[in-house]
């Protein structure tokens, strides 16, 4: 608790975020995604801390089928990691009722942006894509590369982090949101416009599908628009733009790092 003492508001946006590796290993992903977030809300009930915002996610649709996704619909967990998730909402919901916190979960839609680390067998889909378009080698889209996401740049989701920190709605408290751009791009739409942006020919492989993984995303997000002043300023195109150039300015500092 003593991390917490003396802080208004805390942004807890840690976990370990992939649906493979909590496939891989369930128990540390619970450990990790589970046991940490309630010693982070415990921590920061035990400070006085004033408000709570932690990093949700859409895996907590699960296999509910309706598009867009909307806050109160959802379906069974469809991995270890969207279990954790699911479950962080759950006791978030439990603190805020039994010590009368503030808590608010922004469930997170496909982010991406510079800095985001190619690395790894868990690395994140724009990374990957990026990193082999500049290496040159052909990266593998899972199944028919046609699956849709939300993907959300970087930006998006500090601005909703700021204004759920800030916001003096009452309404806007003790709830969880979408936070997304309110678009759906397939895999190779998003893979033609990196192509598009850096010039190049590259083909992609394609693979098997991944387990755990959802067909099609796509956000409603006006939840978060009307109680928390939420607006989107990057589409997926500028902020694949802006990340890939990141990546092509930082070549060295990411072979550094992996």
């Amino acid at each position: 608790a003593r991390a917490c003492e003396g802080i208004d508001v805390v942004l807890h946006q840690a976990a370990l975020g992939s649906v493979p590796r909590s496939i891989n290993d369930p128990v540390t992903t619970d450990e990790v995604n589970v046991g940490g977030f309630v010693k982070m809300l415990y921590a920061a009930k035990e400070a006085g801390v004033r408000r709570f915002v932690y990093a949700a996610s859409s895996s907590t649709y699960g296999d509910h089928p309706g598009l867009p996704k909307v806050e109160d619909r959802i379906g069974k967990p469809l991995s270890p990691y969207a279990v954790t998730k699911y479950a962080n909402e759950l006791y978030a919901d439990v603190f805020a009722r039994t010590y009368g916190m503030e808590i608010i979960g922004l469930r997170y839609f496909n982010i991406f942006g510079p800095r985001q680390d190619p690395g790894g067998a868990y690395a994140a889909v724009i990374p990957l894509f990026i990193d082999a378009i500049l290496q040159d080698s052909p990266p593998t889209l899972n199944g028919d590369g046609g699956q849709t996401r939300d993907f959300t740049f970087v930006e998006n989701c500090v601005q909703a982090n700021v204004r759920a920190a800030l916001t003096d709605n009452p309404e806007a408290v003790n709830q969880v949101y979408n936070i997304a751009v309110g678009d759906r791009t397939s895999l190779v739409q998003m893979y033609d416009i990196l192509r598009e942006e850096a010039d190049s020919q590259l083909a992609p492989k394609f693979g098997p599908n991944r387990a755990g993984d959802i067909r099609d995303s796509l956000a409603d997000i006006s939840k978060a628009e009307t109680r928390l002043g939420y607006a989107p300023q990057v589409r997926i195109r500028e902020g694949l733009k802006q990340t890939l150039s990141w990546f092509e300015a930082n070549q060295d500092f990411i072979k550094e790092r992996n």
